[in-house]
């Protein structure tokens, strides 16, 4: 009897050493997996083991997720113009991943992310019709490459090309006003909300929302007025442009004294009699100099 008690105890201590022995294998099979994957666990529904660390993308940060976003809007805007249905399509599929799986905090603000997010659905919205429309196809394919470049290229982005556009609708608006046309009026403004509509998400992105809204506020105002009761006059339609030619200075970073939105005066010709008189009174001070400095040096007297 005491020799069978003496073989179990023997018996449970082997299990307990190998038991022990095995624990120690694992754990440290376990270290040397999470230290050889930078110490990053994954994680996956079911108890599944991770077959790679690569499973684990890395989310896009800053500049080099503007960078890709830019480049891929890009593409899929050339496939719109080529007329490249399944190609632009998948080039949507891989805008929305880039925009999804990155962060551009610092790069715009929170109306920017909106606008931007907005911008993708529409896109991708178009795409997805059942019947195709090149026009809006390309028109929204315009806008998401307009804000991607806004994003990548901040300090010179392409909307800015669109300053020459709407200023010449602005001075459009001034000729109409001047001239009491209240219909070219409304149809030039009607043009400029246009291509306002174009280049708005990407002006969000770069700029501050006091400066989108000003412009936003002028547009609603200036729209309103061919709908009023009372008649407007000469002198109220020139303010209202005057108004929006500020607005699109601010927004488009112009300086007020810059003559982008005034009428370029004539070239002066002076002909020439203008010459003539010009030469003839530079004559006249050469000589009136030349007899003073002669009389001053005649009164002078050595003593």
């Amino acid at each position: 009897m005491p020799r069978r008690r003496y073989v179990v105890l023997t018996g449970l201590m082997l299990c307990w050493l190998l038991a022990g022995v095995n624990a120690g294998v694992v754990h440290a099979d376990a270290k040397a997996a999470v230290q050889g994957t930078g110490g990053e666990v994954t994680v996956r529904a079911g108890g599944s083991a991770p077959s790679s660390a690569a499973s684990l993308a890395p989310a896009l940060t800053g500049r080099n997720a503007a960078q890709r976003l830019d480049e891929a809007a890009e593409a899929l805007y050339g496939y719109v113009l080529e007329g490249d249905v399944v190609k632009a399509r998948q080039a949507s599929e891989k805008v929305s991943q880039i925009f999804v799986s990155s962060s551009f905090e610092g790069l715009t603000s929170v109306e920017g992310i909106n606008a931007l997010s907005d911008v993708i659905i529409d896109l991708k919205a178009t795409l997805a019709a059942a019947q195709i429309h090149p026009e809006q196809w390309e028109a929204a394919a315009a806008k998401l490459r307009l804000a991607a470049d806004s994003l990548n290229h901040p300090r010179q982005p392409m909307w800015m090309q669109y300053y020459k556009l709407i200023r010449e609708d602005l001075n459009d608006m001034e000729q109409k006003a001047a001239a009491n046309d209240l219909k070219g009026w409304q149809n030039t403004l009607e043009r400029l909300q246009s291509r306002y509509d174009n280049i708005r998400p990407a002006v969000i992105i770069s700029r501050p929302p006091e400066t989108v809204s000003a412009f936003d506020s002028w547009l609603s105002y200036a729209a309103g007025i061919p709908a009023s009761s009372q008649p407007v006059s000469r002198t109220r339609l020139l303010e209202i442009v005057s108004y929006g030619q500020d607005a699109a200075r601010v927004m488009f970073g112009k300086e007020r004294d810059e003559p982008a939105l005034t009428l370029p005066l004539a070239e002066q010709g002076y002909g020439g009699w203008g010459l003539l008189a010009g030469g003839f009174i530079i004559a006249a001070l050469a000589y009136a100099a030349f007899r003073k400095y002669r009389g001053e040096n005649e009164d002078w007297k050595p003593v």
